[in-house]
């Protein structure tokens, strides 16, 4: 679904990453960990095709971003739900019409209020719906922004850092609905440095977790 092949990225004049391969095949869990500032959210960036790599090749479906339009770049995002880790909203709209911007961008929103009440109701936001985002607590933000990132039914979930800004507990909660979404066939990639949401994660889903070290992409042991 997203092939990386021998990807290098360059910032700043120097490389950041390099000769990072990965194939995320459908219905796949991986976990993507590493220091601060080691490249995870760029990482996750050339996955969806927001950053084009230096060398290498980056694999959308099977199209390489370098020969795709911005059109067919456009196109194939709206298969690929992007959990970001700053999680902005329009703060003058309700919850449930920051939830369905997605549809109405895409010009999908005729017909859906009962799929966005389900999805609402999912991820327990169902008493929020019309609360105005500088109202909402950090895991209430968290939940609606993956609600966000799957109200167009993508094939492939990425989450940056998704349980940065909140207790265990909500950690917990967002990890199951993560881990449901795999159970729905999803492909789910999180970049995050909680190792112990890590360990959480592996006694419930076969979870692949890679680390970036020394700018190249490795397979985490049992050091986990």
């Amino acid at each position: 679904m997203i092939e990386l092949d021998s990807v290098a990225y360059n910032y700043g004049g120097g490389e950041l990453l390099t000769d990072i391969s990965l194939d995320l095949a459908p219905g796949s869990f991986h976990f993507l960990t590493g220091p601060s500032g080691a490249g995870k959210t760029t990482f996750l960036k050339l996955c969806y095709g927001a950053l084009v790599p230096t060398a290498g090749q980056v694999r959308l479906f099977k199209r390489d971003v370098r020969q795709m339009t911005r059109d067919q770049v456009a196109m194939s995002r709206r298969r690929i739900g992007v959990v970001h880790q700053d999680c902005r909203f329009l703060d003058h709209l309700p919850l449930s019409e920051n939830v369905a911007l997605p549809l109405v961008v895409s010009g999908a929103e005729a017909g859906q209020e009962g799929n966005l009440r389900e999805l609402m109701a999912w991820v327990g936001l169902s008493g929020r719906a019309d609360a105005l985002p500088p109202e909402l607590s950090g895991g209430e933000r968290q939940r609606a922004a993956l609600a966000r990132a799957v109200i167009m039914s993508p094939e492939v979930i990425l989450a940056d850092e998704p349980t940065g800004n909140v207790d265990w507990d909500m950690s917990q909660r967002l990890l199951q609905l993560l881990v449901e979404l795999n159970r729905m066939g999803k492909t789910i990639l999180i970049a995050t440095h909680d190792l112990q949401l890590i360990r959480a994660a592996k006694v419930q889903v076969q979870a692949r977790v890679l680390r970036i070290k020394d700018r190249r992409l490795q397979t985490a042991g049992a050091d986990l």
